[in-house]
């Protein structure tokens, strides 16, 4: 007999692709946490999972503004979880890195709902694999709120970002190429950027800190022989084990 689910929730629309590829990952997350219960993968087994895809104002750009009531993305944010929530929702996923800067608030306004945490989540998962050192591609934003850089410290975990002018070729993939649609842009900067990393710091693992990121390297010859790792991954992953009960 299938085991009992719990309702769960992903707050997407950050951009919509990634909360869209969300959902995949959250599907195929589902289907092995089945057959690891030894149980067969049918339609009637997976979670009820709802997807809020909400327009959110640049996060990125809310972080790095001095202007007054530069937190914008809040407002929308907590909207979308209120109606996650309403639907009944036990734990949810946030289906952007940068977002994650605005964690406490939202946990703090739905207390009843387990807001999971994407750096800390993927953070655990690299020091129980052994990891003691990463480098990090992320949005600009991300690094200025040191979003990863104290989940991993937490975790015992060293740290390694790109240059400045690396972390502006990140912003171009990002937003002139996965988010514009050009897909071929996209996975030259994040390429350029995964390798110099890996020259610099040699085999350590590359956290795509950011869920544009696996989107546009996505079959590159060029990251073949790295050790990436996404996050979205692996909070798909743990949004699965909430939803089956662990």
């Amino acid at each position: 007999m299938a085991a009992a689910t719990r309702v769960v929730g992903i707050l997407g629309g950050m951009g919509p692709a990634a909360g869209a590829d969300f959902v995949r990952l959250f599907v195929q997350a589902c289907a092995q946490q089945m057959r690891a219960r030894g149980e067969p993968v049918r339609d009637q087994s997976f979670p009820e999972h709802w997807l809020a895809q909400v327009p959110v104002p640049d996060r990125t750009g809310a972080l790095v503004s001095d202007v007054s009531g530069a937190h914008q993305p809040l407002e929308p944010m907590l909207q979308a979880l209120g109606r996650l929530a309403a639907l009944g929702s036990r734990a949810v996923a946030i289906a952007c890195n940068t977002a994650h800067a605005w964690h406490a608030n939202l946990q703090e306004r739905f207390p009843q709902v387990e807001l999971l945490h994407i750096a800390r989540e993927t953070a655990q998962s690299l020091a129980a694999q052994g990891a003691t050192e990463v480098a990090l591609m992320a949005t600009e934003g991300t690094y200025r709120v040191r979003l990863y850089e104290q989940a991993l410290a937490e975790a015992g975990l060293g740290c390694h970002v790109p240059l400045a002018d690396e972390r502006q070729t990140i912003m171009r993939g990002i937003f002139d190429g996965v988010k514009a649609g050009n897909m071929p842009l996209a996975g030259q900067c994040f390429s350029e950027v995964a390798l110099r990393l890996a020259e610099r710091h040699g085999s350590v693992t590359i956290i795509m800190g950011c869920t544009e990121v696996p989107l546009g390297l996505q079959g590159s010859a060029a990251m073949a022989g790295l050790s990436l790792v996404d996050p979205a991954q692996v909070l798909a992953a743990a949004l699965a084990r909430r939803a089956y009960g662990a």
